[in-house]
């Protein structure tokens, strides 16, 4: 079976699989996924800024670790959270952790990280994008040292802006979180992070949704289907991406698809099936979400 934990650089161990919150927004249906989540083993929630349902998950959190019939502590649950592009800079970025530790109602945040290389209102070859993100990464630096958050990373930065950071970082990334799925296999990012000690995050791996439909042009997708029929097609993604080493984080807010989704660390794809998955890769590269590549 894929592993439980991703270990990072500074020694702490991240949950592989984690409850994604992006486009979830409604109180009521989030703090019950939340709830649910945990209830079902989840140990990792994965929030930002940007998604505008910190404080949502803040109260569900509280609600949970509050519950003594729940068994729930603070130390047993990884929380993610990220910088917004117009929270860029040293001042924005220390502002920004500040307020999502009191939207979470929590002391620290497990990992923080920068959500985009660029910054917002900014053409996309403007030199401020470094200027800023080199602030933000100092003002991340001072909060890890002051235990603020345990572990610090960036999202969606390519091998360029990863290289850029030996330039300036005095702590290096601890985790890159990026769109990851057969139709974007980034390959050369993938094991640019492994050699260089930094964890990667797969979001998006059920290709936003398009990857599940029975009538996806992914023909080798049918294929590892029609093989398993132990698995859901949602499954076998995931497997993908936690067997190549990510951790990942699907959104769900129903009891099915939360089950299904933790349970997919259960299982394990054998490595013929992972090479019929790894052959989509000849196909033309795919994104369902932000590509970085042409940020400054």
């Amino acid at each position: 079976m894929p592993p439980r934990t991703i270990p990072l650089a500074n020694g702490l161990s991240m949950p592989s699989v984690g409850l994604g919150t992006w486009q979830h927004r409604d109180p009521v249906v989030l703090n019950r996924a939340v709830l649910r989540a945990l209830d079902m083993g989840y140990r990792l929630i994965d929030t930002a800024n940007a998604y505008r349902n910190e404080a949502v998950i803040g109260d569900a959190l509280a609600a949970a670790f509050n519950d003594k019939a729940r068994m729930i502590r603070r130390e047993d649950v990884w929380i993610t959270s990220k910088l917004a592009p117009k929270q860029q800079g040293y001042d924005g970025a220390t502002a920004a952790v500040l307020e999502s530790l009191k939207s979470l109602q929590v002391d620290y945040i497990d990992l923080y990280l920068i959500h985009w290389p660029g910054a917002s209102g900014k053409a996309l070859n403007s030199p401020a994008h470094r200027t800023l993100r080199e602030g933000s990464w100092r003002a991340l630096e001072e909060l890890y040292r002051q235990k603020k958050v345990r572990a610090i990373g960036v999202s969606n930065y390519t091998k360029r802006h990863l290289e850029e950071m030996r330039e300036y970082a005095e702590i290096a990334p601890m985790v890159n979180q990026c769109e990851f799925h057969p139709r974007a296999q980034q390959p050369d990012l993938l094991q640019y992070c492994r050699e260089n000690g930094i964890a990667f995050t797969a979001y998006a791996s059920l290709g936003e949704g398009a990857l599940l439909a029975d009538d996806s042009d992914v023909e080798q997708l049918g294929v590892i289907c029609s093989r398993r029929p132990d698995l859901t097609r949602a499954q076998i993604l995931l497997l993908w991406g936690l067997q190549h080493g990510a951790a990942v984080i699907p959104k769900a807010t129903s009891d099915r698809h939360l089950q299904d989704n933790i349970a997919a660390a259960d299982y394990r794809l054998s490595a013929d099936e992972m090479a019929i998955l790894d052959d989509i890769g000849k196909l033309p590269e795919r994104r369902y979400c932000w590509n970085a590549a042409n940020v400054a």
